[in-house]
């Protein structure tokens, strides 16, 4: 009902109008940045014309590249085997609709799943709080060592006034972040890398050369938060392990149900060598979720420097978006890191990496030129449901998903032609 099967074909490959619906109809501006929020969050979808879309004068679709991101079959470890049968099996005995959560590396995805859990399931228990520590205090050093790093590839010279000196930085980089839970985070260590962060050098190397190397999104929130974590009887919080970045490797499922829709979700891994396990997720599925980050247009992958974030979420988008494994699904399309973004925009114009891109630092028309890209892209025609996200904020993917849920529910009345 409502599923996607491997034995459908394709839609023609060629001009077409396809459906964007969209659920971020309007906008507010601030005086600075200006702010995009996906003003209605009701339970109607709003059908918008790609007229203006296919008339931009610039058109790049990633298709242009030629690599299939769309993987192959290959073997899963026995770890994911449980997880593929149950994708496999699409409606299971308890009728629950399954959906898939696809993006690149670092996209947000793991962070979508962490809120379902929080929101719509048992949360995280104390022991698996407690659990989280090690890869907490692993984004705290690998972050603190990727802008020494930076100061020393950049050449950047502390002045005498700084708090901080190369004798912190060669011990910042000689430390080895603890991986037994019991242990805690060095003092000593903590003081020398909120001086760091707090060091006004540092401020002016992310601001020079952020797109240069790379930080993760959440190494700010740690930081101000390190004469916490350094505390003998800390425990994580639940906002701790949204903030954590931890790769994805393999396959982890949810299940939960939302306004009386029981949804089976599957994350898998982001990366490249994570893709080749794909296969195993496409049968019967009823959505995807598909999810970029906004604010990487102006980074590399970490497995090819040369290549654009942003333009590879693209090519793997038309991978997805034009497969016959998709044919019938529809596309829950998650512009995610809203705030990243509305951040970096001012400083990091984006016509620098997107040269049609003729907006400024509008993040309202900056959003909507990268959803312009996105769109164009579907040559098959599939609906489309933009919604313009922030994962880390549990209120706001709360609101997020009241919608989904929606979109989700239309997808299988109209393949069952309750809903034309």
């Amino acid at each position: 009902m409502g599923l996607c099967s491997s034995k459908e074909e394709t839609a023609p490959v060629g001009p077409t109008t396809g459906r964007t619906t969209a659920n971020t109809a309007t906008t507010a501006s601030t005086e600075k940045t200006g702010n995009v929020t996906n003003s209605t969050l009701g339970t109607e979808t709003h059908p918008v014309s790609q007229d203006n879309l296919n008339s931009h004068p610039r058109a790049q679709s990633a298709s242009s590249r030629k690599q299939s991101i769309v993987p192959s079959e290959t073997s899963l470890t026995s770890s994911n085997k449980a997880a593929a049968a149950a994708m496999q099996n699409g409606k299971d005995s308890h009728d629950y609709t399954k959906v898939l959560l696809l993006g690149t590396g670092e996209s947000g995805k793991s962070t979508i799943l962490q809120q379902l859990r929080i929101l719509h399931s048992n949360g995280f228990s104390e022991q698996e709080l407690f659990d989280f520590k090690p890869f907490i205090f692993s984004n705290i050093v690998s972050s603190a060592k990727d802008i020494v790093q930076a100061y020393r590839r950049f050449d950047v010279k502390l002045e005498e006034s700084d708090q901080i000196n190369e004798s912190d930085f060669d011990d910042i980089l000689a430390y080895q972040s603890p991986v037994d839970p019991s242990a805690h985070f060095d003092k000593n260590l903590a003081l020398k890398i909120a001086a760091l962060w707090k060091n006004a050098s540092t401020t002016q190397l992310i601001m020079d050369h952020r797109q240069d190397f790379y930080l993760m999104d959440s190494a700010k929130y740690f930081f101000e938060e390190l004469d916490r974590i350094s505390q003998e009887d800390y425990i994580p919080s639940v906002t701790d392990i949204i903030r954590t970045r931890k790769k994805t490797s393999g396959i982890f499922d949810l299940k939960f149900e939302l306004q009386g829709l029981k949804i089976h979700i599957f994350d898998v891994g982001g990366q490249r060598s994570e893709r080749k396990k794909w296969i195993y997720c496409f049968d019967n599925v009823a959505s995807i979720i598909f999810c970029v980050a906004l604010s990487e247009y102006d980074q590399s992958l970490l497995e090819e420097k040369s290549q654009n974030r942003l333009e590879e979420s693209l090519t793997l988008f038309d991978s997805v978006v034009n497969s016959r494994w998709f044919s019938k699904c529809s596309i829950i399309l998650f512009l995610n890191k809203i705030d990243v973004f509305i951040e970096k925009l001012p400083y990091s114009p984006l016509e620098k990496y997107f040269p049609d891109y003729k907006g400024g630092n509008d993040v309202n028309k900056a959003t909507k030129y990268i959803l312009w890209r996105f769109s164009k892209v579907n040559r098959s025609g599939l609906p489309i449901y933009p919604y313009i996200t922030q994962a880390t904020d549990t209120n706001n993917m709360s609101l997020v998903f009241v919608v989904v849920k929606e979109s989700i529910f239309a997808n299988i009345l109209q393949d069952t032609g309750l809903l034309s």
